[in-house]
């Protein structure tokens, strides 16, 4: 991204789709006094150099999970080292395939984040006792409940599976 250049036209548009993925362009183009040509074309161009990759919606209120946490799995060790990147492998797959998991990365070759919510607190925590806690041969089990978001509140709505 670093050898991307955007301008200010560019940014309004992108900060106007990214609010509103249903803006019409000749809507943009009135809300930034821009010609619908000239939106269009910018739009068509942010496409192509893969900027826009999708137009999405972020679900709401009743179908975003109400309790989230933040989970770090630390893997233990094997005693036959080549085993731990596939048993890592085979995990975030697990976990991937869970309702309710709706994130899942590694971080270094023995470490899983994941992100799960759930509708209510007791829920969640019944989820990642049975689900995550019980996956053998983990060394350690982080929950991180997350009591407030400052940034990025529409997370759970992106990422919530229908």
């Amino acid at each position: 991204m670093s050898n991307i250049q955007l301008d200010d036209l560019d940014r309004a548009i992108l900060r106007l789709l990214k609010s509103d993925a249903r803006l019409t362009i000749a809507e943009i183009s009135n809300k930034i006094g821009k010609p619908e040509s000239t939106v269009h074309f910018r739009i068509k161009k942010l496409q192509e150099k893969g900027i826009i990759d999708k137009y999405t919606i972020i679900l709401g209120e009743p179908l975003k999970p109400k309790h989230l946490a933040f989970i770090i799995l630390e893997v233990g060790r094997p005693i036959i080292e080549d085993f731990l990147e596939r048993y890592v492998e085979y995990i975030t797959k697990t976990l991937s395939a869970l309702p309710g998991v709706l994130f899942v990365a590694k971080s270094g070759p023995d470490k899983i984040i994941a992100l799960v919510g759930k509708n209510d607190k007791e829920e969640l925590l019944k989820f990642i006792e049975d689900n995550i806690k019980s996956i053998p041969t983990l060394k350690n089990v982080v929950v991180l409940l997350v009591s407030e978001i400052r940034k990025g509140e529409d997370i759970a709505g992106f990422l919530a599976e229908v």
